[in-house]
């Protein structure tokens, strides 16, 4: 699990494919490895990856082709800039959300503008994904934790204060570059939830139509 709260960011060393998946080789300098084991988890770009080898400054990870057809890491090229953070620990600040680096889909950016020291990005999803994303619920886009500030449809807007943009990869993104985006774990159980009919069994006096009201399970 992550929080989605970006620790650093490295560059892509290498990239070797092996029958059709690849190992990746990534460059972490501004990252410490020393409490990262072989198997640990690491979310490149948010995706969750899994440590197969682990030297100075840089580790390896399988990429399968599962996760290259569903993500934007099968766009990456060597020297690329990436978004890294560890898995949580158990004394690890939960400063984001939860994001389990499972990605669920892509999103396109389609503006960016200046707003007083930060910038507004508006984005698309496909229309299957739109439901799960409400009015200051949290979204991770490339493995960043963000607040979303508006929705219309399939469109939803984030604001981007100064120390995220210097500190990820969004300050390169420009509109109809992609994103890997995963929504928040919640409103997916949630929905699982309303489907089945246990709604009724959540808690005395919520009904279906309060949280549809709410903002859940569109």
């Amino acid at each position: 699990m992550f929080t989605g709260i970006i620790e650093a960011t490295g560059t892509i060393r290498s990239i070797r494919e092996t029958g059709g998946d690849w190992r990746l080789t990534v460059g972490t300098a501004a990252l410490d490895l020393r409490d990262v084991q072989l198997g640990d988890s690491i979310a490149v770009n948010g995706v969750c990856l899994t440590a197969v080898s682990i030297g100075d400054n840089n580790f390896s990870a399988d990429v399968s082709r599962e996760t290259l057809a569903c993500t934007t890491l099968q766009g990456l090229r060597e020297g690329d800039a990436i978004n890294l953070e560890k898995a949580l620990t158990p004394q690890s600040r939960l400063g984001g959300h939860i994001v389990s680096g499972h990605v669920d889909g892509l999103a396109e950016l389609l503006s960016r503008r200046i707003d007083g020291r930060s910038e507004r990005l508006e984005f698309r999803v496909p229309q299957e994904l739109a439901r799960y994303i409400a009015h200051k619920g949290s979204v991770c886009l490339d493995g960043v934790s963000l607040t979303v500030n508006a929705v219309n449809g399939c469109e939803f807007g984030v604001n981007i204060i100064p120390h995220t943009a210097e500190r990820t990869t969004l300050q390169a993104l420009r509109p109809g570059s992609k994103v890997n985006l995963e929504v928040d774990v919640i409103s997916r159980y949630l929905e699982r939830l309303l489907q089945a009919g246990a709604y009724e069994k959540i808690s005395e006096g919520i009904t279906l139509d309060q949280l549809t009201k709410a903002g859940f399970g569109h």
